[in-house]
């Protein structure tokens, strides 16, 4: 048995070194089975990422398939904006509750600046050991082990991948650098091409809006419809919260207001909007389309203004027609939302040139319907003195030749007064010739009162929310001197101003009424009248305008009980023939 020992232990030992050797080589295939399964999760991420074609959803992609390659808790992937900071952040592993109690999502400081500012793998350990890092917000999940890659489109850093929370190590290794790093580079692949058939895309959508408005253009659609369309179009194309139009107005500081589309578009679409806004001024003097990102803190515009009240990011272009500025498209969205970027701003240049088109021709309309309508003036007033006044010349001579031959004193009596009548409406009829020639050879400043009281009436409809009655007695265009007219059109102004206001009236009656050399104009509403105590620094104002031209200012309860009547009396003393 002593002879044994030996060689059964010589035995033993080729065995265990077997043992050893078959255990290496089972850890080797282990791991080289791993790292192939791992290429085929990389493959298989690098597939799913690139049949996404929607921007947003690739971005989502992208991040999921990095978690699950790398193994970590969390993931991010930050978009780099114009200004250099993080314009999107789109998250894993953190839910919507626990979004809601971080707060704002980050903007690009500390950790995720540095990869913003040197665009290179970063890892780490422990992330509070790094210089750049200065901690989380309240509720934010612990976080230390790291790594950062960033996206490349065409050489250009388009974003930045963030993983931390290494499941089952203390920290990422080289490893998961070189597999994050690769799908980086798919991911930059796959967002060229979503941004790609984006713009093929949008580029679609132009063309579509683009056809419309021509179409309506062509067809001879009203003007105000035309620029509705438009404004409907790029605001829906570009993804806009708000839509404006405003037209320039010759000799004025200020543009007027055409149209308002979405949120608080019926606040806005009775703003006069200053031409001495900084934002405003500039895409009027400009050919390029001009961005906020965020008007609020835009040092351009004028503070306080309601045009501007909720909006973030902000995108303004010239209407230009013939060389010149028309006005300027306004379009916003709502405070926190992302930026406009040059794939908004650009088709949309060319897209307002049909909005100043179709403001050019509403005016080229304007000026062949008012032709039209002085052509048709002239012709009523050539009649009118040819066949009306020639008759009634003739038949007042005849009464005035036939009074001799009437000897009872009350048929005498009535023939006078019928050749009184006759020349009565012969001067009535002569002042109306007068008007119809002179209407509409003045300038706009001149425009006869009827049509100016017209214009004043329905711009109050936006700010009252219906449009007031209005009634107009006498030959107030011909009778009524400029200067009394500009005053009148002042009074109304305030008047209506005051109703919609003070009042909360669900109907205004306006009356303007010319008779026995003096003018009068009476507003009543139905509103809740004037409280005891307010300020009338207003009336004051409109009291005063009377007193000056020799009249009075009434104001009391309307006769059927409740609401205002304001009335405004002048006399007036009309030139005679």
């Amino acid at each position: 048995m002593g002879g044994e020992g030996p060689g059964r232990s010589e035995q033993h030992l080729p065995k265990l070194r077997l043992d050893e050797l078959l255990d290496e080589l089972q850890a080797r295939i282990d791991a080289a089975r791993g790292t192939q399964d791992r290429v085929h999760r990389l493959l298989e991420a690098v597939l799913s990422v690139g049949r996404e074609l929607d921007l947003p959803q690739v971005l989502r992609g992208i991040v999921e398939a990095a978690v699950a390659l790398v193994d970590a808790e969390y993931g991010a992937l930050g978009v780099i904006g114009d200004d250099r900071m993080l314009s999107e952040f789109h998250t894993v592993g953190i839910s919507e509750e626990r979004r809601a109690e971080i707060g704002a999502l980050p903007s690009g400081h500390g950790i995720l600046g540095e990869l913003i500012r040197h665009p290179e793998p970063l890892r780490l350990a422990e992330l509070s050991e790094h210089p750049a890092s200065y901690g989380f917000p309240a509720h934010h999940p612990p976080m230390h082990s790291f790594l950062g890659v960033p996206i490349r489109v065409r050489d250009q850093v388009f974003g930045n991948l963030y993983m931390t929370e290494k499941r089952g190590a203390a920290g990422f290794d080289a490893e998961d650098e070189a597999v994050l790093s690769t799908l980086a580079v798919a991911a930059g692949v796959a967002v060229e091409n979503a941004r790609l058939f984006e713009e093929t895309r949008l580029r679609e959508r132009w063309l579509r809006a683009s056809s419309q408005v021509t179409s309506a253009l062509l067809s001879g659609a009203p003007g105000p419809d035309v620029l509705e369309m438009i404004v409907e179009q790029a605001r829906g194309i570009v993804s806009a919260d708000v839509g404006m139009i405003a037209e320039r107005v010759a000799g004025e500081s200020v543009l007027r207001p055409l149209l308002a589309v979405g949120l608080g578009a019926e606040r806005r679409r009775g703003l006069m909007v200053s031409g001495q806004d900084g934002f405003v001024e500039a895409a009027l003097s400009t050919t390029e389309p001009v961005v906020s990102a965020d008007i609020q803190k835009d040092a351009r515009i004028v503070r306080d203004s309601d045009l501007w009240a909720g909006l973030g990011p902000v995108l303004g272009v010239p209407l230009v027609a013939s060389g010149k500025s028309l006005g300027v498209l306004l379009l916003g969205r709502t405070a926190g939302r992302t930026p406009f970027t040059d794939t908004d701003a650009g088709p949309l240049l060319g897209f307002a040139g049909q909005a100043a088109l179709a403001l050019e021709l509403a005016e080229r309309r304007r000026d062949a319907e008012q032709i039209a309508l002085l052509q048709d003036r002239d012709r009523i007033a050539r009649d009118l003195h040819d066949l009306a006044i020639q008759r009634l010349f003739a038949a007042g001579m005849t009464l005035q030749s036939t009074q001799r031959f009437v000897d009872h004193p009350e048929a005498a009596e009535r023939l006078s007064r019928t050749v009184d009548d006759l020349d009565e409406t012969i001067k009535i009829i002569r002042s109306t010739i007068f008007g119809l020639r002179t209407h509409g050879s003045r300038a706009e400043e001149q425009t006869g009162l009827r049509a100016r009281m017209s214009a004043t009436v329905a711009a109050s409809a936006a700010s009252l929310g219906f449009t007031p009655a209005l009634r107009i007695e006498g030959l107030v265009d011909t009778d009524v001197p400029d200067d009394v007219a500009d005053q009148v059109i002042a009074v109304l102004g305030e008047a209506l101003s005051n109703a919609a206001r003070h009042s909360g009236a669900g109907h205004v009656d306006v009356h303007l009424r010319l008779a026995a050399g003096a003018l009068t104009l009476t507003v009543a509403d139905d509103g809740c009248g004037v409280p005891q105590g307010a300020r009338r620094s207003g009336l004051r104002n409109l009291e005063e305008r009377a007193v000056a031209l020799g009249g009075s200012l009434t104001v009391g309860e309307r006769r059927e009980g409740g609401g205002t009547r304001l009335v405004w009396h002048v006399p007036v003393w009309p030139e005679q023939d």
